[in-house]
Formats: structure tokens, C-alpha cells, sequence
């Protein structure tokens, strides 16, 4: 801490802060009131004094307290509205020598924040009070905090942008209480006051947003002091600068009736009249530039209404040819909707005249077979025929599942032989360019030097040394000799042995294959004659009816159309296709017996 001239009572009161609990700071910096009011303001003692609260930091406490929440501080928010008054004094007169950048661009817009959160706050309780003491306390301290924050931004100029561009301002003055909305608008007439071209520095939409809100309040309520207060703002802001003016005139184009019809008469009739002075005589100046603007556009709009007539008739044969053929379209399509409906209903019709013809002559039979039936063996036969209709049912519902699936399988097959065809024609087509594609030339390797010769040659020494070979007589090489080409002898005759146990159970399978396929086919023992048993004792008639059959496929392969042949573009000449005889071949047994 600075030890030169620093008042004893800032001293004192920054030793007791540092010793005491937490919850008793609050209360101990009230003494700050006194501290400041001991000497007159704007002398150099009071400033001195302002001085040495900074530099002991209690400035900086005042500000944490701030931003904890209110409620639960010793006096509530009394305490807290006296803190806020107590932190803006000590600000205003300050001149900060050592790091003023913090100063001036961070402490300060941080303690303009939390007063404008503790007026946000003191006005929703305000406006939640219900009784009378507590709304005026609550109005009083709302006060206190907005008195401060005016004093703070009286003291340094720079804050008045901060103030106004601050989104918590633009809360507290959008607002339709009264009182509080009254006290806001005091607020930003000192902030116009103090800096007057503080409404050109913020941004449009800020701007744009203040302006709304006073347009607003003059609209929407009857109270003379709101449409006193918004009525001198609008005409401070029309002094301030003729562009502000232009403004009020372009966007707010019923501002001067309302003015004149709704506040005229209601005792601030000599601000209002020199508002509307204001707002006729701009309008005045340009109603000619306007009357331009305005011949202008009926120039443009009338030649593009006359190119867009012109546009519009070169295409109307075009238009017209186009209406006939929709038209005509959809009465086709209308005309086929009613054969397709009259068809549906006529089908419907008949199926149900079936329906009752067939269920009459089915009671008909069953009356007709109980009166031949013995009485003794009704329930017998009918307990028969609701097993066979069980079974018939059950038939049908079957055939039926078995349709759907099929039907819902029929495409999935379909997209998967689709996908297995453009493969198989990709694959192709890049194995035939792959194949067709030129070796790269021969290059010679580089030469090597004599340096890298000799290195190379030392290191091919060194490993030698390093690894020495293992030595083997003459009589060892040929027993190894002749080991290896007995295994190799082995080997071969295995695999030969195995390759023709191979060939024997395809030959069998085959042969299997096709005497299966042959009883499946054959006739039953009722119908056959003496040449289906031909085809069971003589195994050539067999392979001449695949013969033909395979045959028979080929030629069908042949007319197939060009999207069921599109991998065969790719295939080479002397390739023959044989993924449509796979099925065909696959049982086919030539040769015999074994």
C-alpha cells in the first residue's frame, strides 16, 4: 500500500475492511459517505481523498459487492443503492496516473454495467410491489441508482456512448410503468445534454431502437408527463443534428398528426410547436427532391410495364399451344379415371353377383346332400367339411403369403442381378485396360562410381567376415539332393491321385444331378410308356436332351436384348459367354459310367 500523505480515515477504514468478515464489507463501506462529504467537492483534499480510496482498492470493492446479489446483503437494497451512489462519486474527479487504460476502458464500463443491472433490478420489484411503502421505496432507491449513473457519466463523457449503446438502458426505458419510464427518459435527455453527438456515434440499430420506443410512448399511452418527456427528447434530438430530423420525417410518417391530434392542449404546447416546426419545415425542403424521386420511378416503372407487355405477348402463342395440350392432357386423363372407375365398379359388381351365385348353390348342395345323409351322421359330415374348408383356406392363405413375398423379393432380386451384371462389366473393362496398357520403356541403371564401388565392396566384406558361411561336404549335398526330390516325387503323386478322386466325385455328382432331375420329370407309373423307360436304360438319350436343351439356351442367349448382355461388350472375341448356360451345363453327365 502507498504510505505517503494518505488521509488517516481511508487508512483506518482499509485496515478494518482487510480484518473483517465478508458479510460486514458492505456496511463498512458506507463510510465512505462520510469520508467524501468531510471536505468540499472538487477541491484538491476531496480529490486526494478520492485518490487514496482507489489506490487502498476500495473503490474496486464497492464495485464486487455490486455484482453480488442484492438481496442477500446487510440493508438489502438501501445498502445497495447507497454503494452505487458512493461508487459514482468516487469516480467523477478521479485522474488515474498509474495504468489509466484500466481504468478508463474497463473499470469504468464495468461499474456502468452493474448500476444499470441494479436499476433493472429495482425496477421489476417496483413494478412487482403491491404495497404502497414498498413501491415507493423501491422508486426512491431506482433513484438514487439512476442519479449516480448520471453523475458518473457527467464526470467522464466518453461513458455516455457506453450508457446508451448498453442493452440494459434500452430495458429500462422500454418500459410502460409509468414512474420509472419517466425517471429513464430524465436520464437519456442528460446523456443528450452532456454529449450531443452521441446519437451519431452509436449504431443504427441502437438508434433506431431509442427513437421506436419514444414514438411508442407518445402513441400508445394519454398521460400528459410521458408525452411531455417524450415530446422534448424528440425535440432535442431534432436540434442536435438535421439528419436525425430526415430521419424522424422518413421513417415515422404519421408522427406530425399524431402530434398535432393527440397532445395539442395538454400544457407543452410550446415544445410541441416547435416540433412540428421542425418536422413541416424538413418536409418543406424536400417535398421537390421528393416530387423528382417520384417522376423518376414513374419513368421506370412505365417502361418496364411496357417491355414486360411486349415480353409477355411474344409468348402468348406459345402460351396458348401449351394451355391446349395441358388441357387436352388432362381431360385424356380424367376421361381414362372414369372408364378405369366404371370398370372397377362393374368388375365389383360381377365378382359380388359371383359371389352370391356361387354361396347360393353352395347352400343348395349342402341342403340337397342333408336330406340324402343319414340324421346319425350329420355331425360327422360336418365336422368333415369344416376341416376340408379349414384346408382350403389355408391353401389360399398360403398361395397368397407366398405371392406377396415373392413379389416383394422380386425386386431386390432383381436390383441385385442388375448390380452383379455392371460388376462383373467393370471388373472387365478394367482387367481389358489393364492388359492393354504399355510397359514403361526400359531404363538403364546409373553406373556406380569407384568410391561407391570400393564402399560397397568393403561392406559386402565386412558382412562376410561378420557371417561366414556354413561348410558342406560333397556326400551331405547329395543325400539333401536326393531327400528333396523323393519328397517332391511324393508330392506329385499325391496331388496327381488327389486330382483324379476329384474328377471321379464331380463325374459322380453330375451323373447324380441328372438321374435326379430325370425322376423328378418322369411321368407317374400310370402314364409311362416304353419310351420314357428308354430314358432310364440308355444313358445317351439323356445327353442328347441336354445337348438340346443347351442348345436351345444358346440360341435363347443370342435374342436376349442388349441390356441383359451389357458386360459381353467387354468380354475379348475368342471369349465365350457361359454365366447363361451355368444352370443348364451344371447337371450334365457326359462319359458314362466310371
Amino acid at each position: 500500500f502507498p504510505m505517503a500523505a494518505t488521509d488517516p480515515q481511508v487508512l483506518a477504514l482499509a485496515a478494518q475492511i482487510t480484518e473483517s468478515r465478508e458479510q460486514d464489507i458492505p456496511l463498512l463501506l458506507l463510510k465512505l459517505k462520510g469520508i467524501l462529504s468531510s471536505s468540499s467537492l472538487g477541491s484538491e483534499e476531496s480529490n486526494k481523498i478520492k485518490q487514496d480510496i482507489y489506490d487502498y482498492g476500495l473503490t474496486q470493492y464497492c464495485l464486487l459487492v455490486l455484482k453480488r446479489d442484492h438481496s442477500q446483503l446487510c440493508g438489502a437494497w438501501a445498502t445497495a443503492a447507497q454503494l452505487a451512489e458512493i461508487l459514482s462519486h468516487c469516480c467523477v474527479g478521479l485522474e488515474v496516473k498509474e495504468d489509466p487504460e484500466e481504468f478508463y476502458k474497463k473499470f469504468l464500463p464495468s461499474a456502468i454495467d452493474s448500476l444499470l443491472v441494479l436499476g433493472k433490478r429495482l425496477q421489476a420489484r417496483f413494478i412487482r410491489a403491491i404495497k404502497d411503502k414498498e413501491k415507493q421505496d423501491f422508486l426512491h432507491w431506482f433513484q438514487i441508482v439512476t442519479d449516480a449513473i448520471c453523475w458518473l457519466f457527467g464526470g467522464h463523457i466518453q461513458l455516455a456512448a457506453c450508457v446508451l449503446q448498453n442493452d440494459r438502458f434500452l430495458q429500462l426505458l422500454i418500459t410502460d410503468d409509468v414512474e420509472t419510464g419517466i425517471i429513464m427518459m430524465s436520464v437519456l435527455h442528460n446523456i443528450l445534454r452532456i454529449n450531443s453527438s452521441v446519437l451519431l456515434q452509436v449504431e443504427e440499430e441502437t438508434l433506431h431502437s431509442v427513437l421506436d420506443e419514444l414514438v411508442y410512448k407518445l402513441s400508445s399511452t394519454t398521460n400528459p408527463a410521458v408525452g411531455s418527456a417524450a415530446t422534448k427528447l424528440l425535440l432535442l434530438v431534432a436540434k442536435l443534428c438535421k439528419q436525425l430530423v430526415q430521419l424522424l420525417t422518413a421513417r415515422y410518417k404519421g408522427l406530425k398528426g399524431l402530434l398535432s391530434k393527440q397532445w395539442t392542449g395538454k400544457g407543452f404546447d410550446r415544445e410541441l410547436n416547435q416540433l412540428l416546426d421542425l418536422l413541416y419545415l424538413e418536409q418543406s425542403n424536400g417535398k421537390g427532391e421528393m416530387q423528382k424521386q417520384h417522376q423518376a420511378a414513374c419513368i421506370i416503372q412505365a417502361a418496364w410495364r411496357g417491355f414486360q407487355t411486349r415480353k409477355r405477348l411474344k409468348k402468348l402463342p406459345q402460351a396458348v399451344i401449351t394451355l391446349q395440350r395441358s388441357f387436352r392432357a388432362k381431360r385424356e386423363q380424367e376421361l381414362q379415371h372414369l372408364t378405369k372407375q366404371k370398370e372397377d365398379e362393374a368388375l365389383k359388381l360381377q365378382m359380388q353377383l359371383q359371389r352370391q351365385r356361387a354361396m347360393r348353390l353352395f347352400h343348395e348342395r349342402q341342403l340337397a346332400l342333408l336330406e340324402v345323409v343319414h340324421a346319425s351322421q350329420v355331425n360327422k359330415y360336418m365336422e368333415e367339411m369344416e376341416e376340408k374348408s379349414a384346408l382350403t383356406i389355408q391353401r389360399f392363405w398360403r398361395g397368397y403369403r407366398a405371392r406377396r413375398i415373392f413379389h416383394q423379393q422380386k425386386q431386390s432380386l432383381k436390383e441385385y442381378k442388375a448390380a452383379v451384371i455392371i460388376q462383373r462389366a467393370a471388373c472387365k473393362f478394367l482387367e481389358k485396360r489393364r492388359r492393354r496398357r504399355p510397359l514403361s520403356p526400359w531404363k538403364e541403371p546409373k553406373g556406380l562410381t569407384d568410391e561407391q564401388r570400393l564402399a560397397l565392396q568393403q561392406k559386402v566384406d565386412d558382412y562376410i567376415k561378420l557371417h561366414p558361411a556354413s561348410q558342406m561336404s560333397e556326400e551331405m549335398s547329395k543325400e539333401l539332393h536326393m531327400q528333396a526330390q523323393a519328397k517332391l516325387a511324393q508330392f506329385l503323386l499325391r496331388s496327381r491321385l488327389d486330382q483324379r478322386a476329384a474328377q471321379r466325385r464331380e463325374a459322380l455328382l453330375a451323373q447324380v444331378n441328372t438321374d435326379v432331375e430325370l425322376l423328378m420329370n418322369a411321368p407317374g407309373l400310370a402314364e409311362t410308356t416304353e419310351k420314357d423307360l428308354g430314358a432310364f436304360m440308355s444313358r445317351s438319350i439323356p445327353v442328347a436332351t441336354k445337348a438340346r436343351q443347351t442348345h436351345n439356351t444358346m440360341l435363347k442367349y443370342t435374342r436376349w436384348p442388349w441390356w441383359k448382355k451389357l458386360g459381353d461388350e467387354f468380354m475379348e472375341d475368342d471369349v465365350i459367354p457361359d454365366d447363361a448356360i451355368n444352370t443348364e451345363l451344371e447337371t450334365l453327365f457326359i462319359g458314362g459310367r466310371k
